[in-house]
């Protein structure tokens, strides 16, 4: 794996709502920032388990979906033009000197900022493993609960368990390239996207995508090189050949190595004061639900005053000879500037 060097004003790790929003805030300050997220889109659970869930409590917003809201958020931040690193987790956090840290990835990115920002929601977000036995002798050679490069895909001949947007929206996807794609579900209903539900079963009554009803029992193969799975349905059993297979389980939260940094945590939550939210290490903030302090509570709305606090404190790191001037967004020249509505 090829090592990247990247320095930048400020990491930030997680893409949720409160993430993507301390991007704003911290580019009014002339703050630029790479975005790092374990999961393959922005959004954190608003994109990944409530896209479609509708949320009351933003301000101005009777209501509004939580994939809208991701989109109103990176619509906000494109005029600072921020990085993201998606299908990628922080694995380390130390410092390098001076007023900077170093984080690394484990996709072989190392970053160099004066600030970091943990917006990591309720942690990580860890794939839920089927229970089979002798699995994970096949994990990363021929069993992925991710996909970060598609074309490692090409030519194989896969089976995709699960009924899900993430399930669908990958036989989709990896049927183009792929030589086969297996669609194991245990129902006939899917839980997707009426119009993903609709091309998925156009796939497979043209037979370009094949369909078992069942779960996987059990797995063949030898030192991790899969060649055939059985699918089960009550009594009966059928042999699958493939050489890979995607199972898409959802997920759950995890702390992750967060807990692994020193920094100091309550509860598997990280402590933070309530003037900056500022962490026990000099420069490293946590905002959003990843934090703890007394009164804290869990809204999104709550995390965008925190990331706004975090800010102005994070600029003294980035700008330390350079006093900052607040100023509102509606009346100054200079921000609308940045914004592009001049």
């Amino acid at each position: 794996m090829n090592s990247q060097i990247i320095e930048t004003d400020a990491v930030v790790i997680g893409s949720g709502p409160v993430g993507l929003f301390s991007v704003f805030e911290l580019g009014l300050l002339d703050i630029k920032c790479e975005v790092v997220d374990i999961l393959d889109k922005p959004g954190g659970q608003c994109a990944e388990l409530y896209p479609d869930k509708p949320i009351y409590d933003i301000p101005g917003m009777p209501v509004v979906m939580g994939n809208e809201l991701v989109e109103l958020l990176i619509k906000q931040i494109n005029p600072f033009k921020p990085n993201f690193h998606l299908s990628s987790m922080i694995t380390e956090l130390e410092n390098e000197g001076e007023d900077l840290w170093k984080t690394k990835t484990d996709t072989g990115k190392t970053f160099l900022s004066k600030v970091v920002v943990i917006a990591a929601g309720g942690g990580s977000f860890q794939p839920k493993k089927p229970h089979i036995k002798g699995i994970s002798e096949y994990e990363n050679k021929s069993v992925f609960y991710s996909i970060r490069d598609r074309k490692k895909f090409e030519g194989k001949n896969i089976v995709i368990v699960g009924g899900g947007d993430s399930a669908l929206d990958w036989a989709i996807t990896l049927n183009d390239d792929a030589d086969s794609v297996t669609l194991i579900h245990r129902r006939e209903e899917f839980r997707a996207s009426p119009e993903t539900v609709n091309k998925v079963s156009s796939l497979i009554s043209e037979n370009k995508i094949k369909f078992h009803l069942g779960q996987v029992k059990s797995l063949n193969g030898k030192d991790g090189v899969l060649d055939s799975v059985v699918c089960s349905q009550g009594e009966n059993e059928i042999k699958i050949d493939c050489d890979t297979i995607l199972p898409f389980f959802g997920l759950t939260m995890k702390l992750g190595p967060v807990a692994n940094w020193g920094i100091n945590l309550n509860e598997n939550l990280v402590s933070v004061d309530t003037e900056k939210f500022e962490t026990d290490q000099k420069g490293i903030f946590a905002i959003g639900d990843i934090n703890t302090y007394p009164g804290k509570l869990k809204l999104i709305l709550c995390g965008f005053h925190e990331a706004a606090l975090m800010a102005q404190k994070a600029h003294s790191y980035v700008y330390p000879d350079k006093k900052i001037t607040f100023q509102y967004t509606t009346s100054s020249t200079d921000l609308k500037k940045k914004l592009g509505v001049l």
